[in-house]
């Protein structure tokens, strides 16, 4: 055996010895610790930036249906100031039948109370029991608004909609509008939001609605 190959054989005994030995063995095992380390960095901080864009989106969702419900609080204002009753959207319109009346009271108040699913059901059943209501209009708009504030943006539709064609020249068909273009555009029917935007300049002119109407449009 020449010099060279014993110097080989030698090299390849202490790489090996030191592989086996417990120093290596912790090198090794410190290694891996960081690399997992690494690894649990690297997920925490994707799981910190989901949370950061779910909390955008939750605020833009809050953003969204504070403006929805504010249009429909402005709403009860003007029925209330209409009908004779005080600025005050605790200030219930008033019919001869305390029965009839304490169903659409009690509907209503589930609505301002935030309880918006029981508060639609509510709307819904006033409507059908008392049909020939004069309160069937407003039950119908504070259904529709209801529907959106739970996300049902096709009921809301379809309940706002029979408001409207049934009732168009009551005071809150503009609004009612407005809460159906804001459904369309939760669908992301573009053009039907659009659409539904130019119908209310056009047949509701100079009404609160409009004025809010045309700031959406040139949002977009």
């Amino acid at each position: 055996m020449n010099k060279s190959t014993i110097s080989k054989f030698i090299i390849s005994a202490v790489a090996l010895v030191a592989i086996s030995s417990p120093a290596f063995a912790e090198d090794e095992q410190a290694r891996r610790a960081i690399l997992e380390l690494r690894a649990q960095l690297k997920h925490s901080e994707a799981m910190r930036n989901e949370l950061s864009n779910q909390i955008v989106r939750l605020q833009e969702d809050i953003r969204k249906l504070r403006g929805q419900v504010e249009v429909l609080s402005n709403s009860v204002r003007k029925q209330n100031i209409s009908s004779g009753g005080p600025n005050d959207v605790t200030a219930p319109t008033q019919v001869g039948d305390p029965v009839e009346q304490n169903a659409y009271d009690t509907a209503l108040d589930l609505f301002r109370q935030g309880n918006y699913d029981a508060s639609a059901t509510a709307l819904a059943n006033f409507s059908a029991t008392y049909p020939n209501s004069v309160l069937v209009p407003s039950a119908l708009f504070y259904e529709g608004g209801s529907r959106y504030a739970t996300k049902d943006f096709k009921g809301s539709i379809n309940t706002l909609t029979k408001m409207v064609n049934t009732y168009p020249n009551n005071p809150q068909a503009g609004d009612a509008l407005l809460v159906i273009a804001g459904n369309h555009y939760e669908l992301k029917n573009l053009d039907e939001y659009k659409n539904t935007l130019n119908r209310i300049i056009k047949e509701y002119p100079g009404t609160p609605a409009a004025d809010t109407a045309k700031e959406r449009l040139n949002m977009n």
